[in-house]
């Protein structure tokens, strides 16, 4: 009875709960069938998420992380990341990552966006108030594709780069799509959500994406780092076969 009345609980406020009445969702989640690789706990059910439509299975109850979210921390174990001393700009920082990377004893971690409460620097990303060659790494992961001017916004990021230095620039890519589908005369909420995904987004990406990056100035490799692990590891962590990494170098 009480797993259905849970299984019956609204998303939104399901992750309310995850955040402030934890472990409550990690505890009653746990199993065998699924492993955040985030925190390495396993569960026996990850939740339903999706902002238009739902996607089963995806939103984990310990990280609240996303597919997305999952690939990055396994990327980023195959780097220097967690190793080497860096100077790390987190760009509109996710919930799942937050605390984790502030807590890494090799970071000097600082975090920045205009509204999320999470950022120690209230910034606009088309105007940092940042120094040239700042930052060893720069993460800034779904957020260019609310910005009108991303150029701006992609030169500003390479601008605060350290050369040599390298980030992750994911966005929302639809790789059907040959170039990125963007109008600004289209205003209406409603009319972004059925055509962008989101209400406030204002354009959907293509596989132009990464020559957009190479405009700003990056190198660009994109990654598709699930070849790297087996069908059962794809499955078990709950990730998209065949996402790609957005990678820039400068």
């Amino acid at each position: 009875m009480f797993k259905k009345l849970l299984n019956t609980i609204p998303r939104p406020l399901l992750i309310k709960l995850s955040q402030y009445g934890k472990p409550f969702l990690d505890i009653f989640y746990r199993g065998n069938k699924y492993t955040d690789p985030i925190n390495g706990k396993s569960y026996r059910r990850f939740l339903p998420y999706g902002y238009v439509q739902l996607r089963p299975g995806v939103l984990s109850p310990g990280t609240l992380s996303l597919e997305r979210h999952r690939l990055l921390w396994l990327y980023l174990q195959q780097t220097n990341f967690f190793k080497t001393p860096l100077n790390v700009l987190h760009i509109a920082p996710e919930q799942a990552f937050y605390k984790r990377f502030k807590k890494q004893p090799n970071l000097s971690y600082l975090t920045a966006d205009l509204q999320s409460p999470l950022a120690d620097v209230k910034a606009d990303i088309t105007n940092l108030p940042f120094d040239d060659n700042s930052f060893d790494v720069i993460l800034c992961n779904h957020v260019l594709e609310h910005i009108p001017d991303d150029l701006k916004a992609m030169k500003e990021l390479y601008r605060v780069m350290k050369p040599g230095g390298w980030g992750i620039l994911q966005v929302p890519l639809d790789n059907k799509l040959k170039e990125t589908f963007e109008d600004d005369s289209i205003t209406d909420p409603a009319e972004r959500t059925r055509l962008f995904g989101q209400y406030d987004h204002v354009r959907v990406y293509g596989q132009d994406y990464f020559e957009r990056l190479k405009q700003a100035g990056f190198k660009v490799k994109a990654v598709d780092f699930t070849k790297n692990l087996t069908q059962e590891e794809i499955e078990r962590y709950r990730l998209v076969k065949g996402e790609i990494i957005p990678v820039v170098y400068k």
